[in-house]
């Protein structure tokens, strides 16, 4: 048996419909699935539905894979070793990270990341349990979506369920911010055992998921940015004191950063850099375009795009004893290109998610969701306005389902307009007609 198809819940008919492949039968299931398609109305910086432009969850995630796909392929034809199949973690094939980057947000709950935080907070301090983004990827893959014929979720391969998990370790233990669910654990490290993968070490497949996932973060949002005029291109304000300081106290501040040494730097002095880099390359690239912003825009996030994944390549991690998915020059790791990237992500983050304009919106986000957790946390009054074939689905799993966690899981999956729909039916006065269809 080929275990990088092996399948958690269907290995008695794994090869029917013989006319696909297995990965080509995941891709189906995903892109078919209501969570696949509610992405669309999901925020990624700005609140799904703000412009007709600008990015979603669904058009990241479309991006992701066309970038993870490409690199994939480059990868194969650079790196002999990949070629002898000596693992299989230690393979890339490209229909696989396509499928990986298309699933990696499907755990993403309304309102962008302030949704995700809420669910956390009211869980965490009321049930002592956690919300987490990816955690919800795989109970949505593994539990909570339904095909055809099965009630185990999509039942995918195990390439692309190791491929998504980026974070191959339980969520449980005290300060862990990443990981899994204890139930979606036990089918995952169950493929890991079978594969033989190191401890806490991602497949191939998902580290580079996970870096191209940064390339479009670094280049995409901040193209969204410039577009609705929350990142300006001038010197005044790519120069501004308080902005540097923002950006420089966010990478210090940010734990997820050491494996990128910022500790031996003058990170005010390469934000200042890389700032004024950016800079530069937006002049020169608006007066070769006769100053037409649009094409600028375009241009630019092109260029760092293909810098970016130019420049991705497999070393040895000496601290591992496996390989690593990065950034390379020379055939080492590239931290200068890496920081790079982190400067850029952070200045997303600063200009379009800390705006006080965007901070207003989370806070209207956050109050509904709190509101809409405390009309259904209650299972007595709970179970009158919610879906019927949700309480169906708990009392069949009641066991191992909590009653808080179905209220998680309703709640997270969720699009923005329908959280905000599902709360004026409850708060406002009026709100169209009982007999619309949810």
């Amino acid at each position: 048996m080929n275990i990088r198809k092996l399948r958690l819940f269907d290995t008695g008919n794994m090869y029917s419909s013989e006319d696909r492949d297995e990965f080509e039968k995941d891709y189906a299931r995903l892109i078919q699935s209501p969570s696949f398609r509610r992405l669309q109305g999901k925020s990624q910086v700005f609140g799904a539905g703000t412009g007709d432009y600008y990015r979603t969850r669904l058009t990241h995630s479309l991006e992701v894979s066309q970038i993870a796909r490409e690199v994939a392929r480059k990868l194969n034809k650079n790196y002999a070793f990949l070629d002898k199949r000596e693992h299989p973690g230690l393979m890339i094939q490209p229909e696989v990270v396509e499928i990986a980057a298309l699933a990696h947000d499907l755990g993403h709950p309304p309102f962008g990341h302030k949704g995700e935080e809420v669910l956390n907070d009211l869980l965490t301090k009321q049930y002592g349990q956690s919300y987490e983004g990816n955690a919800q990827n795989f109970r949505i893959l593994m539990f909570l979506e339904k095909r055809a014929g099965s009630d185990s979720g999509l039942d995918l391969t195990a390439s692309v369920l190791l491929s998504i998990n980026k974070y191959p370790y339980l969520l449980d233990p005290p300060g862990r911010l990443k990981g899994l669910y204890t139930a979606e654990w036990e089918g995952i490290n169950y493929l890991r055992d079978a594969w033989e993968m190191p401890t806490d070490c991602a497949t191939l497949e998902a580290q580079l998921m996970d870096l191209c996932d940064d390339i479009a973060y670094s280049t995409h949002d901040i193209e969204d940015g410039i577009r609705a005029g929350k990142i300006q291109m001038t010197r005044s304000f790519l120069g501004d004191e308080r902005l540097i300081a923002h950006l420089s106290q966010e990478i210090i501040e940010d734990q997820g950063n050491s494996h990128i040494e910022w500790d031996s730097m003058d990170v005010t002095a390469m934000v200042k850099q890389v700032l004024g880099q950016y800079l530069e390359q937006w002049e020169s690239i608006y007066a070769g375009n006769d100053q037409e912003a649009s094409r600028t825009r375009r241009e630019m996030k092109a260029q760092w795009v293909s810098k970016f994944a130019q420049h991705v390549g497999i070393i040895d991690d000496i601290a591992t004893g496996w390989k690593k998915v990065t950034l390379v020059r020379d055939g080492q790791q590239d931290l200068e290109l890496l920081r790079t990237m982190e400067i850029l992500k952070k200045l997303a983050w600063v200009t379009l998610v800390k705006d006080f304009r965007v901070q207003r919106l989370q806070k209207r986000s956050e109050i509904m969701l709190e509101r809409l957790w405390e009309s259904f946390i209650h299972e007595e009054t709970g179970r009158l306005i919610l879906p019927p074939d949700w309480i169906e689905s708990y009392e069949q799993h009641k066991g191992n389902w909590p009653w808080e966690r179905l209220v998680a899981d309703y709640i997270s999956g969720m699009t923005d307009a329908y959280a905000e729909k599902v709360y004026m039916e409850l708060f406002a006065s009026r709100s169209g007609s009982i007999y619309e269809r949810d």
